[in-house]
């Protein structure tokens, strides 16, 4: 079964939270702690919004901050060292550079995520079963939200993007584990007779997928002059969101440290949510001006 983008639907206010490791997920939490922390009103709009778009690690993100659980339960729990997150030993520089050089002269999107799908079928990766009980330990509530929630994946086998919401019929937990599973590390996820990977073998963050929306967050665990590694650019995925207005709140220098040379290893996690909760603090009220909505101190 295919499960191809859904068209754009008009919607008010959409967060999209791309992709990131674990370092990610703590790290969004954080700037959507620290957006609170700033302006209570401004992170309960966004926290509200009509459309989430998650990408790898911002699927996770996307599937807590929809399950109705207190945003602030879950920024303490990425501080606590007891965690389900399995620790891996990864190059990551290595890794993404063996990726862009497999994707390097593709004809077109499609034909660079079968070239990438083919590493992610060849790769030793781990126990399959292990790695969805991980993703488990991450979704509050198994249950998709009502809400409109979007997780990108993309099919190993054609290539293609495949978006996976409620109305898909596939398990919130299969959703995430599907959008998280980064090719070389962890096993691709079987889903109704094919095999996904990660989403952000397709986009880091697939921002173009909130087309309709009249305001878009962007939240993005990474510098805003990182070079990019494959695809689009976010430049050109806000381009298709227009007339929106757009936000985007970048990874600083000491966000990028606190990642560490492993944005995959739990140990980042404390320091990552600490980093990105001085980040949301600072960018609250950029972000309330750039979405037309007065700051509420």
């Amino acid at each position: 079964m295919m499960y191809p983008a859904p068209p754009p639907v008009p919607a008010g206010t959409a967060l999209v939270l791309a992709g990131g490791g674990v370092a990610g997920i703590a790290w969004e939490l954080g700037v959507l702690r620290g957006i609170a922390d700033a302006d209570p009103a401004l992170a309960d709009r966004l926290l509200a919004a009509d459309l989430v778009v998650g990408t790898s690690a911002g699927s996770s993100v996307a599937a807590q901050v929809t399950s109705g659980v207190d945003l602030d339960a879950l920024y303490q729990a990425q501080l606590r060292p007891e965690t389900a997150e399995i620790e891996v030993d990864v190059d990551l520089p290595a890794l993404f550079a063996d990726m862009g050089a497999v994707m390097a002269g593709a004809a077109d999107a499609a034909d660079a995520g079968r070239r990438m799908g083919a590493l992610a079928l060849a790769a030793p990766a781990g126990d399959p079963a292990r790695r969805r009980a991980a993703i488990a330990a991450r979704v509050p509530v198994p249950d998709w939200p009502e809400r409109r929630v979007l997780l990108p994946a993309v099919d190993t086998g054609s290539g293609e993007v495949a978006v996976f919401t409620r109305a898909s019929g596939v398990p919130l937990v299969d959703a995430v584990a599907a959008s998280c599973a980064v090719p070389g590390v962890w096993p691709p996820v079987a889903i109704g007779g094919r095999r996904y990977m990660d989403g952000g073998t397709r986009s880091m963050t697939n921002a173009d997928l909130a087309a309709g929306a009249q305001r878009v967050l962007v939240v993005v665990p990474a510098l805003e002059d990182a070079p990019q590694l494959w695809g689009r650019s976010l430049a050109e995925e806000i381009a298709d969101l227009a007339p929106a207005a757009v936000a985007v709140v970048h990874a600083d220098q000491a966000s990028v440290e606190a990642f560490g040379s492993n944005a995959l290893s739990p140990s980042t996690r404390a320091a990552a949510a600490q980093a990105g909760r001085v980040v949301g603090a600072a960018a609250a009220a950029r972000v309330a001006a750039a979405l037309g909505w007065a700051p509420h101190p």
